[in-house]
């Protein structure tokens, strides 16, 4: 079972998304266990104190190391045990480091993922621990738990058996089966909505014809929306952090 280790400021946000859907079914299915750690429980003082002013000045306050230290030193079970920090800073998050994490955890049994907060960290605990900052996008939030919870999510949905249709993430956006890409269009009943008809091609029951439409569509909307993914010349891309 993969045990996946969250340390928060936060305890009682966490948990209750982890306890939600897909993630709260994975864990009663047995595939993954979460344990939610409180950082302050590691404070220096009665005041459970984890912050302080940053060292030469400058606005912010920095969470210190050595809360973060301890209480990863106190849940991780293995110097392998991969420990992630989430932050702005960090490898940008898609499918294919997605699996990567997601085989390392597999690989170890555990993967720890540390909520930043405040201003930042200090620096220390990085050195000490050598965490891999993971970011969500080039934006910054309020506190780091929602990223360490997307990247939860976008790896428990990855693990054998706890989508009720594996194949179904096998051709989301982004995926092999989509070549890198974006995801094609899909429909359900009725077959009009508001003078809307699907496309014939659904209905010809037809397999081949079919995934050949939605292999062209997926392309299709590749190139008009993230013509990056296809590694055109005049695709505009985001710079790499």
């Amino acid at each position: 079972m993969l045990e996946i280790k969250v340390l928060t400021l936060f305890p009682d946000m966490v948990r209750a998304v982890l306890e939600t859907s897909i993630l709260g079914r994975a864990q009663a299915q047995g595939q993954v266990r979460y344990e939610v750690t409180d950082i302050r429980d590691f404070s220096v003082d009665k005041h459970r104190t984890v912050d302080d002013t940053p060292y030469g000045g400058g606005a912010g306050m920095i969470m210190m190391a050595s809360c973060i230290v301890e209480a990863v030193e106190a849940v991780r079970t293995s110097d392998a045990s991969p420990v992630l920090l989430t932050s702005p800073q960090g490898d940008r998050l898609d499918e294919r480091l997605t699996l990567e994490l997601l085989a390392e955890a597999e690989s170890e049994g555990e993967i720890i993922l540390v909520c930043g907060h405040y201003k930042g960290i200090d620096e220390r605990a990085q050195d000490i621990l050598g965490m891999r900052e993971i970011s969500i996008g080039d934006y910054v939030l309020s506190g780091g738990e929602l990223p360490a919870l997307v990247i939860v999510d976008a790896m428990v949905r990855r693990v054998a058996g706890v989508l009720h249709d594996a194949a179904s993430a096998d051709c989301d956006s982004f995926t092999a089966e989509r070549d890198g890409g974006l995801d094609c269009p899909w429909y359900t009943k009725p077959p009009v909505y508001r003078e809307l008809a699907i496309p014939e091609v659904l209905l010809t029951g037809h397999h081949a014809k079919i995934e050949q439409w939605r292999q062209e569509q997926a392309r299709a909307r590749t190139r008009a929306r993230r013509p990056d993914l296809l590694g055109e010349p005049d695709a505009k891309i985001a710079p790499e952090r």
